[in-house]
Order: C-alpha cells, then sequence, then structure tokens
C-alpha cells in the first residue's frame, strides 16, 4: 500500500517538474492553434461576404435585363427571349 502511494507522489512530482518549464511551450501552442482557427474563420466569412457581392450584382445585371425586356413590344420579347432560350 505504501509504495502504491509513492508512486502516485513520484508521478506527481514529475508531471510538475515537467510542467513548471512546459507550461508556455504549451501555452503557446494553443495559442498558436487558436490563431489558426480564428484566421480560417475570418477567410471563410470574408469569402463569404465576396460570393455576397457577386451574386448582389448578377441579380441586379438580371433585374436590368428583365426591365429592358419588359419596356419591349411583346413581338420584340418574344424575339428578344428567343436568343436566349435553348432549342
Amino acid at each position: 500500500m505504501a509504495g502504491s502511494s509513492l508512486r502516485v507522489v513520484e508521478m506527481s512530482a514529475l508531471i510538475l517538474s515537467v510542467l513548471s518549464w512546459a507550461w508556455p511551450y504549451i501555452a503557446g501552442a494553443f495559442g498558436l492553434v487558436a490563431l489558426v482557427v480564428q484566421q480560417r474563420m475570418a477567410g471563410a466569412k470574408a469569402e463569404r461576404a465576396k460570393q455576397a457581392e457577386r451574386e448582389r450584382e448578377a441579380r441586379d445585371i438580371a433585374d436590368r435585363v428583365d426591365n429592358d425586356i419588359g419596356a419591349m413590344p411583346p413581338a420584340n420579347q418574344r424575339e428578344e427571349l428567343s436568343k436566349w432560350s435553348r432549342r
């Protein structure tokens, strides 16, 4: 029984001695991981913003085309839209 508690004390002392000099490296590693995760999330957010801008521009162009087509007489509308439809 005494040998068992002695091993626990020795292991605790070993762990504490390693942590006493290694904790800055461990904290630095965690900080580095947090930085990488944060940068990846920021990159994804920027990409979503760029995609939303491209979609907004495409929707704006589509709306202008719809308005231009809607202002034409029906015969011209059919002729213009036939250029864009599949055959």
